[in-house]
């Protein structure tokens, strides 16, 4: 590719993320597929090299009916679609969304930065010790990404291990996957919205009650708690929301008896994240960085 046709193809790939609207793409021309799709509940996801820029860059490609199905439970409600989220949030901690669009055979895709790394799920479940002497950095950048999709009015919904990317030697951790996002809008915290990972949820999502943005600090207490244990707050080899519905009905374990070595103000601020009353939780993920905002390493 010649430094002219290099220009002219970034300058194409500004104005589609400016207008999303543009025609149609062909990802099979667009697109070289680098690397297997690794399956997400909604969507597939590829390493891809972008004949425009030719640039190797993250494809996510909807699935058409899993996709239509959910999008079908705000009918009538101007729900913006992923891609109009993904490239609204501009946080360090957030992946870059490029561009969004359909295919030509009406499958909607978007492109974003590829990420090098794990997920955080994949680190978690081999007890991977390279995340040790890593967590407080770790946590404040997930948190300062939540706080983001917080600010820009939304409601992330599906907050846990598997969409943060960690990149090499955890020195980095990004927010990914906006395909349950919704605005933070009373039309879409109505009761009755299950969607999520069940054993992240927070009660008032598994009971089907009217939900906030507070739902996402609940499912990111799980998620930093099983960060500094290794465990789930709630153990249990059942992962359906039949195993959720403990998260109001008994107790979580305590943070300090599972790890009594860790920093106890960092204990103390995630057991406050996974209170089964909202009202009890940090009210913002600013409050949570807040709490630990002394707190220089996980362990005392």
């Amino acid at each position: 590719m010649s430094v002219f046709d290099r220009i002219q193809a970034l300058v194409k790939h500004k104005s589609a993320a400016k207008n999303p609207k543009r025609k149609r793409v062909n990802i099979g021309k667009r697109f070289e597929f680098l690397r297997e799709a690794i399956s997400g509940t909604m969507s597939k996801f590829y390493m891809a090299r972008d004949f425009e820029t030719n640039e190797i860059v993250g494809l996510k490609i909807g699935d058409r009916e899993k996709v239509a199905f959910f999008e079908s439970r705000f009918r009538g409600l101007n729900k913006p679609a992923e891609g109009e989220i993904a490239t609204s949030l501009q946080n360090e901690a957030i992946v870059i969304t490029r561009e969004h669009g359909m295919t030509t055979t009406g499958v909607p895709f978007l492109v974003m930065d590829f990420l090098e790394g794990n997920g955080l799920h994949v680190l978690l479940n081999n007890r991977d010790s390279v995340i040790e002497g890593k967590r407080v950095s770790m946590l404040q950048q997930m948190a300062q990404a939540l706080s983001a999709v917080h600010k820009a009015n939304f409601i992330h919904r599906d907050i846990c291990p598997r969409n943060y990317i960690c990149g090499p030697g955890c020195e980095s951790v990004k927010l990914i996957d906006f395909g349950l996002t919704l605005p933070a809008t009373r039309e879409f915290m109505q009761p009755g919205n299950r969607t999520g990972t069940p054993i992240y949820m927070a009660p008032e999502v598994v009971r089907r009650r009217w939900t906030d943005h507070r739902l996402d600090i609940f499912s990111f207490g799980v998620t930093a708690f099983q960060l500094c244990t290794f465990e789930l707050p709630w153990p249990s080899e059942d992962k359906s929301g039949m195993a959720a519905l403990a998260h109001d009905t008994r107790p979580p374990d305590d943070i300090m008896d599972v790890r009594p070595e860790l920093n106890p103000v960092l204990g103390k601020a995630i057991m406050k994240c996974i209170e089964s009353n909202p009202d009890h939780r940090p009210q913002t993920m600013d409050q949570f960085l807040g709490e630990i905002s002394q707190v220089k390493t996980e362990f005392s």
